[in-house]
């Protein structure tokens, strides 16, 4: 999976995101997310957004790691 085919499924999951993905491998990811759907939620929360974004990819190790970030924008 290419970087920015993660970052357009979290963008389709979560539309008002602002998203940076990297990786080197295309299967190990870095991802910052920035939206105003995680305010008041906990981290926690707002990673199994993000996962749920991801679907099975993790599980079928399409993805096999990923740094995640979450924020909102009151949070920066």
């Amino acid at each position: 999976m290419q970087a920015q085919e993660l970052e357009k499924l979290i963008k389709t999951a979560i539309p008002d995101a602002q998203v940076e993905v990297r990786s080197d491998d295309n299967t190990h990811f870095e991802a910052i997310v920035i939206s105003e759907a995680f305010t008041g939620k906990t981290m926690v929360k707002q990673h199994q957004m993000v996962y749920a974004a991801l679907g099975n990819r993790i599980a079928s190790n399409e993805i096999h790691a990923l740094s995640l970030k979450t924020y909102s924008p009151q949070d920066l």
